[in-house]
């Protein structure tokens, strides 16, 4: 069991890195064990021990909702009235700040900031004499963004919100039924298919039976477009999209609406790096690897500060002067949200000796918050709510910045209007409310 936790965890780490936990069903009783920290260091000596069961849920958590305290790391473990729970969670519930409320005011205890936790209090308060129909009780009571993993007794639950904002997969072998957000975890495990859990669909495994449940009706979808521009890891499939062909398309797309091509293509490793191509391939522009990353550091768009986000830059990238010094440089990445990566990048390239710079986001001006799992929880943080394209050039230093328009990109995804753009464009596919609570700690 360890070994089918870790490794799937492990290649989620892109994820999230300021928790990991996991929880699993031993001798009738969920054990846990969660810390704040990656999953090698959280989780790793797990892998020498014995530890024999046929459930268990994984959680690698970077904060949205509730800031970064051992408090809200997942999986939670409760011990209620319908018997022991394991839930880790995926996403925001946009009316969290009401549920919360009501609970506290029925005596409801809360020990995190987290609206995970509240999904278990909603689930203990119900009146249903069984989890699976408490379960089935309290889901449309919540809005907004859940993918979700349960652990009832031996028994594993699978939800999604019908809207299906965050990716939900599952893949079986021949001895096991798998549950992750990316199909990237599924390939450690050698588990080449898998389909997508359905918005507002329930999936019970238990002892290698599955039972799926059509829980709500579903009239429209919203699924997160950021988790194929930035989110996701290239090798992944994710909403039935390959990462990788997708955002080679929003590239093609960005390099068709650009009348300036440089004398070489950069990309910002990562998560730049299949746009680039995109991008070189349709300008005829020649790429060339300009940025060298350092591996071991993490992502840092989902660093929880702006102070270890600015040093992480510069402990992640690095230029290859060789390759840029008196050049006119494109440098393609996937999106920008408070600009303080792309200003030290372009001062980085200017100490390489770069001609002209000319920054390319293979994503439209992010100009409204998320209110669903994406940590871009306030306006006043989002330099395109500020400033104009041409504005954002002079800030960080570049020759000139350009955004994919969102009708670009709604070209490059055959099924356009099942996906959110709320970010972008501010309308959302469900009611959401904005608060202090929504703020991290």
């Amino acid at each position: 069991m360890p070994e089918r936790l870790f490794y799937p965890l492990f290649a989620l780490q892109h994820r999230g890195q300021e928790a990991a936990g996991i929880a699993y069903n031993r001798n009738k009783k969920v054990v846990f064990y969660k810390s704040l920290g990656m999953v090698s260091g959280v989780l790793s000596h797990y892998l020498g021990e014995q530890h024999p069961s046929k459930v268990g849920i994984g959680h690698v958590r970077y904060s949205t909702q509730g800031g970064n305290k051992i408090e809200n790391a997942q999986p939670f473990c409760i011990a209620c009235n319908k018997g022991q729970i394991a839930f880790a969670h995926n996403g925001n519930i946009s009316n969290s700040d009401d549920l919360r409320a009501s609970l506290f005011d029925k005596g409801s205890i809360f020990q995190s900031t987290s609206d995970t936790e509240l999904i278990l209090h909603l689930i203990s308060r119900s009146e249903k004499a069984t989890f699976r129909e408490a379960l089935l009780e309290i889901l449309p009571k919540l809005q907004g963004a859940f993918s979700g993993i349960f652990i009832h007794e031996d028994t594993l639950y699978a939800v999604r919100d019908p809207l299906g904002f965050r990716p939900l997969v599952m893949g079986q072998s021949l001895d096991m039924t798998v549950f992750a957000s990316e199909t990237c975890a599924l390939d450690t495990l050698g588990i080449p298919d898998h389909e997508d859990v359905q918005p507002a669909e329930m999936i019970i495994v238990k002892n290698g039976r599955i039972d799926r449940v059509q829980w709500a009706p579903v009239n429209q979808k919203g699924q997160c477009i950021f988790e194929l521009i930035y989110f996701a890891r290239p090798d992944s499939t994710v909403f039935g999209y390959s990462v990788h062909m997708l955002r080679k398309k929003l590239g093609a797309a960005l390099a068709a609406i650009d009348d300036h091509h440089g004398d070489i293509v950069i990309s910002v490793p990562d998560s730049g790096n299949s746009a680039a191509l995109g991008y070189s391939v349709t300008s005829g522009t020649p790429l060339e690897h300009g940025l060298t990353r350092n591996h071991y550091s993490g992502r840092t768009f989902i660093q929880p500060t702006p102070e270890t986000r600015e040093l992480g830059v510069r402990l992640k990238l690095h230029p290859i002067k060789r390759a840029i010094a008196g050049k006119k440089v494109t440098i393609i990445d996937d999106s920008m949200v408070r600009g303080t990566t792309s200003k030290i990048l372009i001062s980085l390239l200017r100490e390489a000796g770069a001609k002209e710079i000319h920054l390319r986001l293979s994503a439209p001006e992010i100009k409204n918050p998320c209110f669903f799992g994406i940590d871009i929880p306030t306006p006043s943080e989002l330099i395109s709510n500020r400033m104009t394209p041409s504005q954002i050039a002079r800030f960080i230093g570049a020759d000139s910045v350009q955004f994919l328009p969102i009708d670009s990109l709604r070209s490059c995804v055959d099924n356009p209007d099942d996906f959110c753009y709320g970010c972008f464009a501010g309308t959302y596919p469900c009611p959401v409310k904005d608060s202090p609570m929504r703020r991290k700690d």
